[in-house]
């Protein structure tokens, strides 16, 4: 239901093309969308029955802005460029890297083929990705020996042993003309972009001119290389009747989820597949959901663009292609149309098989944390962090932080916190400076980088724990994020959460968990997620610092070599079975090593 602020401003909607921004109560942008006609769009959010993901942005809205454009393109820009701004919830948020090597042919003097996780903009020649990583290896050993390059690290006024093996053009004893590279790299391009029968023949006649010679092994190793590329590079069907590089993408929608199947073709053949799959928040035009989608795939680090992209009818192609500056075309006929067809028919394949299981994963992940925030009587949230802290007898304390999101646990946001305080046993008053610590480092730092806050905090203590974090956020940090404990019984088993705050004159009560329920087991999960992480970031902690003390006390060892030492071995262990050479290898001199190894 619709505010008065938000009543009064939609009437003073203009009928223009723009972008519009949802906020929650904290201000926080949590939806950014684009529209023909702002007063129309907006306007339907609040004036008509909503459900869903919809449903759920719409019961979280406090206020919106907007913002007007000239054309309908402009306002397609200008909502990439807010998505990535602001990183709305409610948006589709892609996550970065696609985790695939690359073959880069690196851009040098002397030039040199190796496999990489990063695109970088430094002319040189990528090819991939390769979600096969022992396919990429395979391939690259097999260029490596066919079109050798560089294998060496440069100039060394003699040869290397991969000159010896034909390997390498001889960068390290001399000077390789250009044009010569220039060669090879021309090979490989064309070996990599699908053209094997070039190299099938340069490699036949080189077995048969070995074999007359006589060069049987030679001949023998030739062949070998002539049967990987049948077995693993001409394996795949061709679908394609010429070479360019093309990714084709489609969509399915239904019940208020978009699937989108992406088709990536080079070398004239399907080389992979992907699926994504997220809820509409706007479902009464998915093909501007699905533009957003494709613009953000390739906004993605190491998403390198092909030469050509495919899409359904609807779309705005005109502007696509200037975003993403190739090609973007909707085939009428022949086998394009037939493969935009396919990538449908997989979608809505995917889409299908995900309502099968999305039932049972909605109770068992957002119904159990809508179970805990019931409990608590606080309005659904996503974000649930949790903290414990961890030490020996005052030795070495530290603080773990995990966060789960809608029941699921997040862990590229778990952070790790080593304490400032060290004492020789801690107590209660210790455990409470510790919690005031984590607390104020961790949230002063969100408010300082401006970002999104927790809707909810699991202290893994009890009511003093809970006070001190209450306190640091209410009187330090001014900030109103509710604060519960994760309460253990006598057996030391979790069977209640504990709320209250006396900052607003609230006493702490015991609320019971239903030990049968998804919420029940949801807190659990959480509690011993916090005490894992905790006490696995402790143990390593300790041994590092059990270790560089040991190292302290050897003479002649400072914290250069103690350096040195931890970065070659790693453990106590290793360093006492090094031998002298090998502690001589890792940068100490003949006199520390021995004393090392006389120490330990």
């Amino acid at each position: 239901m619709a505010n008065t602020l938000i009543e009064n401003k939609l009437k003073l909607l203009p009928e223009q093309p723009g972008c519009y921004l949802m906020k929650d109560v904290n201000g926080s942008v949590i939806y950014v969308g684009k529209s023909k006609n702002l007063k129309n769009r907006v306007r339907s959010y609040f004036k008509s029955r909503q459900y869903g993901r919809r449903a759920e942005l719409v019961e979280e809205i406090r206020d919106f802005d907007i913002i007007t454009v000239s054309t309908d393109k402009e306002a397609f820009l200008l909502e990439i460029t807010l998505i990535k701004k602001y990183q709305p919830y409610y948006n589709v948020q892609l996550k970065q890297g696609t985790g695939y090597p690359y073959i880069e042919i690196t851009n040098e003097r002397d030039p040199q083929t190796k496999l990489t996780s990063i695109v970088r903009k430094d002319g040189g020649y990528y090819f991939g990705p390769y979600p096969n990583v022992y396919a990429a290896q395979a391939t690259l050993k097999f260029i490596q020996k066919v079109f050798p390059l560089r294998r060496c690290n440069g100039f060394q006024k003699r040869p290397c042993l991969y000159y010896h093996m034909g390997q390498c053009l001889g960068a390290c004893f001399k000077e390789v003309p250009k044009a010569e590279y220039d060669r090879q790299i021309q090979k490989i391009k064309r070996f990599l972009n699908g053209d094997i029968a070039s190299v099938k023949s340069d490699l036949t006649q080189q077995m048969e001119k070995a074999a007359e010679n006589l060069e049987f092994e030679r001949a023998a190793e030739i062949r070998d290389q002539l049967h990987y590329i049948e077995e693993t590079v001409e394996k795949q069907k061709i679908i394609s009747n010429d070479h360019t590089q093309r990714d084709i993408f489609n969509f399915y929608v239904d019940k208020s989820w978009m699937s989108v199947q992406i088709f990536f073709l080079r070398q004239a053949k399907l080389l992979r597949r992907e699926t994504r799959m997220f809820a509409l928040t706007d479902e009464k035009d998915p093909e501007d959901a699905f533009q957003t989608f494709i613009v953000q795939f390739y906004g993605q680090r190491n998403r390198v663009l092909p030469k050509e992209v495919l899409v359904p009818e609807g779309l705005d192609n005109d502007a696509l292609s200037e975003i993403l500056h190739v090609s973007v075309r909707t085939p009428k006929r022949g086998q394009k149309k037939d493969l935009l067809g396919m990538a449908k028919d997989n979608a809505k394949l995917k889409l299908d098989d995900k309502f099968r299981l999305l039932e049972l994963g909605n109770r068992k992940t957002k119904g159990a944390q809508k179970e805990i925030f019931d409990a608590l009587g606080l309005p659904y949230g996503h974000i649930i962090e949790s903290f414990d802290h961890s030490h020996i007898q005052g030795a070495d304390p530290v603080s773990a932080l995990v966060v789960f999101k809608d029941g699921e646990p997040d862990k590229n946001a778990y952070r790790k916190y080593k304490l400032r305080g060290e004492v020789e046993h801690q107590n209660m008053a210790d455990e409470l400076r510790n919690t005031r610590e984590v607390v104020r480092r961790r949230y002063s730092r969100l408010l300082k980088e401006h970002k999104k806050m927790p809707d909810l905090i699991l202290m893994d203590g009890g009511q003093i724990q809970m006070e001190a974090a209450e306190d640091v956020l209410r009187n330090e940090l001014n900030l109103m994020i509710p604060v519960a404990g994760m309460v253990k019984d006598d057996h030391h088993r979790t069977n209640h959460l504990l709320k209250g705050d006396p900052t607003r004159g609230e006493s702490f009560k015991l609320i019971p968990m239903d030990p049968k329920s998804e919420g029940f087991y949801l807190m659990t999960r959480i509690q011993d997620e916090v005490h894992r992480f905790a006490i696995t970031f402790h143990r390593k902690t300790h041994a590092k610092n059990a270790l560089s003390s040991k190292l302290d006390s050897i003479k002649g060892i400072g914290p250069k070599s103690r350096t040195k030492l931890l970065r070659k071995f790693g453990s106590l262990k290793k360093i006492k079975e090094a031998s002298v050479e090998e502690l001589q290898a890792a940068g100490l001199t003949i006199t520390q090593a021995q004393a090392v190894k006389l120490s330990l």
